[in-house]
């Protein structure tokens, strides 16, 4: 599995032959690449409706869209997306399959709003867990798997129900305080989900969000995780094994 952050919250994840990008928002400082450097992947995830999570997404509308149906719809109408998994998305709790990657949709607690209006809800936020194997009770040390929290809270369902049976060997976590977690709470994130690599995201694009990721990797430190902090830089490709 090779993993591309873009930065802000836009990562790019392939999966054998499969290619993923998740909440493309490319109006972040970065970045040195729009949208138009990268060909359009096999599927477009969107964790939430909030306008620096799917800005972009229209420029990748001959994928297939992962999302919720509140937001699929939305993306059909505004942006012609014409292909989503299932017909119509999908929901939290499901796993659906794409291409040479599982893809199970996890709760976020956050809000969401439609680009920048309130008025208008894109259904429940969410995060992913994307997988080369498909996630059962039967504990697989061969799979290789990566949760995205999306814009989220501390939240006990990754201690309760990520961590044990969806078992993530990385996790990206937002780490720029104001709108999601900061960097104590994202390291106990980190910490809960019990995994190897950890990444932030969602930090230094404006400024309410401002962080050192250092803090960040302290305060893993500090829990006692023996997770490695990366705090990549933005558009270089990183390696992920089981």
């Amino acid at each position: 599995m090779e993993l591309t952050w873009h930065g802000h919250s836009t990562w790019h994840v392939t999966v054998g032959e499969t290619a993923l990008l998740i909440d493309p928002f490319f109006d972040n400082p970065q970045t040195d690449l729009e949208p138009a450097d990268l060909e359009t992947p096999d599927y477009v995830l969107l964790t939430h409706g909030h306008a620096d999570h799917i800005a972009h997404a229209g420029e990748f509308a001959d994928a297939t869209l992962v999302a919720t149906p509140e937001l699929v719809s939305y993306c059909e109408d505004e942006f012609g997306f014409e292909d989503a998994v299932g017909g119509m998305g999908m929901n939290l709790g499901g796993t659906v399959e794409c291409g040479d990657a599982y893809v199970t949709m996890t709760r976020a607690d956050h809000t969401n709003g439609i680009m920048t209006e309130n008025d208008a809800s894109g259904g429940m936020p969410a995060g992913f867990v994307i997988s080369d194997t498909k996630p059962t009770q039967v504990s697989d040390e061969e799979s290789t798997t990566f949760y995205n929290a999306g814009d989220t809270s501390l939240m006990t369902e990754m201690r309760e129900v990520i961590g044990p049976y969806l078992e993530p060997d990385a996790a990206t976590v937002p780490i720029g305080d104001h709108f999601t977690m900061g960097p104590m709470q994202a390291a106990i994130a980190v910490d809960w989900l019990d995994v190897d690599h950890a990444f932030p995201q969602h930090y230094d694009t404006f400024p309410p969000i401002e962080q050192d990721p250092e803090d960040f990797a302290s305060e893993v430190r500090g829990t006692g995780s023996d997770a490695a902090v990366h705090a990549l830089e933005a558009d270089e490709p990183f390696e992920l094994e089981s």
